[in-house]
């Protein structure tokens, strides 16, 4: 069962609050290249990585299809930014992404689902705006623009509702894993792994609601490399310029 108690101000999010943009700038990005990181608005870095221009298929399915790759592989391409920048920016382009499903459902699906599935509705849409103000927040004024979205309707009923989740929360936990030996700054890994933990979570109780393992890939979790994630992402024209 999730538990639909929150509190106001945890532990884990005083992490993200005492991190400064010294602490994710650990290799100088921001000011090694500061005027190429400033013509980075969300919709360019979007455009270079090719996403939004597939159809979705199978209410989100083919998010769940990626091979696993090895650890510190594969890190966020530069129009992200550089070094721990850039993975966070990656970071909270998949939690725009997740929050605004999120939203989106709760707008639609209000009355709509089975008891289950509405707490865990719930609970992933508070965790999923947090943790976007929590990224934007530590990213400062480099954090990434919020781009548009088109969820291709499978926040209108509760069978894609529920697949889409799953593959979306499975997804996002094998992106932050694949971005565990890119991290620098120890205070970026601590504060970044607060939030792989919970989408593991989420990702559990979606596959169990759907009647699948709640650890799919065994005892282990595989890491995805940021071109992976991205590759699924364009496949799902979810993100539109």
């Amino acid at each position: 069962m999730v538990n639909t108690t929150r509190p106001t101000h945890t532990k884990e999010q005083h992490m993200f609050d005492e991190l400064t943009l010294a602490d994710v700038d650990r290799d100088g990005a921001v000011r090694e290249s500061a005027e190429e990181a400033m013509a980075d608005t969300r919709l360019g870095f979007l455009k270079k990585a090719g996403v939004g221009t597939v159809a979705l298929a199978g209410g989100g399915a083919v998010l769940s299809t990626l091979a696993p790759t090895a650890l510190a592989a594969g890190a966020p391409p530069r129009s992200f930014g550089r070094g721990d920048i850039g993975i966070l920016n990656f970071a909270l382009t998949l939690e725009y992404l997740e929050a605004a499903f999120y939203n989106e459902a709760t707008r639609n699906l209000s009355g709509k689902l089975d008891a289950r599935t509405a707490r865990f509705l719930k609970v992933v849409t508070v965790d999923e705006n947090a943790h976007v103000k929590a990224l934007k927040q530590a990213l400062g004024r480099k954090a990434a623009k919020k781009p548009r979205f088109n969820f291709q309707g499978t926040t209108k009923a509760a069978g894609p509702f529920k697949a889409t989740a799953e593959a979306l929360e499975n997804t996002g936990v094998h992106a932050y894993l694949g971005q565990v030996g890119n991290i620098k700054s120890g205070k970026v890994l601590g504060a970044a792994g607060t939030i792989a933990t919970i989408e593991a979570r989420h990702a559990s109780v979606i596959n169990e609601i759907n009647g699948h393992s709640i650890t799919p890939d065994g005892p282990f979790d595989k890491p995805f490399t940021a071109g992976q994630v991205l590759a699924a992402v364009k496949k799902t024209k979810f993100i539109v310029g």
